[in-house]
């Protein structure tokens, strides 16, 4: 099982959306038959094997095992990963495009780039998983509080002069090309 897939297919995608599928999805993070997802969900067995054969056709829960019951085969079904994420992709092929927005300090902006690293993390993940290779990649995810609009400009033009400079030191035009993404946002209050 992988611990994220990223759903590229519109058709899948409204599979998984289904309010009933998706809720099947979280629960066969444990393996489960038709029968015993049908009485811990409470959905009669053959809704619950409508709806695990779409979500098998799409390839979202995959045969674990088989149980044999004198003439009768159990198929004992599990999700293909722990969690999906929908890619823009979904939507619309050319989705989370960030070079349609000229404005690099927008939201929007922001939104696409993060739209187009699932896009390709998913696809380079799902390459790397066949062929049985870890993919390589890095991620920095930390908090900074900022007392004034003056010390995030500050600190938005030190960090970007600090990674061009590493940039052009790592830089070589016959490696292996990475991206390199630096995003910064306000965090989300939560409501009470």
């Amino acid at each position: 099982m992988q611990d994220v897939e990223v759903i590229e297919s519109a058709a899948t995608a409204a599979v998984a959306l289904d309010p009933v599928r998706a809720r099947l999805l979280g629960e066969l993070v444990v393996p489960a038959s038709a029968a015993g997802l049908a009485a811990r969900v409470g959905i009669p067995r053959q809704k619950v094997n409508y709806h695990l054969r779409a979500l098998e056709t799409h390839g979202l829960v995959q045969l674990s095992e088989e149980r044999r019951h004198g003439g009768i085969t159990e198929r004992v079904l599990q999700a293909s990963a722990a969690s999906y994420v929908v890619s823009p992709a979904a939507v619309n092929p050319s989705a989370a495009s960030p070079d349609a927005n000229p404005d690099h300090l927008s939201a929007g902006y922001l939104v696409a780039l993060a739209g187009r690293i699932v896009r390709e993390v998913g696809g380079l993940a799902r390459r790397a998983g066949a062929s049985g290779k870890r993919l390589p990649t890095l991620a920095i995810d930390t908090t900074i509080g900022f007392r004034s609009a003056a010390d995030r400009a500050a600190f938005a033009d030190d960090l970007t002069s600090a990674v061009l400079d590493l940039a052009a030191r790592y830089h070589h035009s016959d490696g292996r090309p990475h991206r390199l993404v630096v995003a910064a946002h306000p965090i989300p209050v939560e409501e009470p």
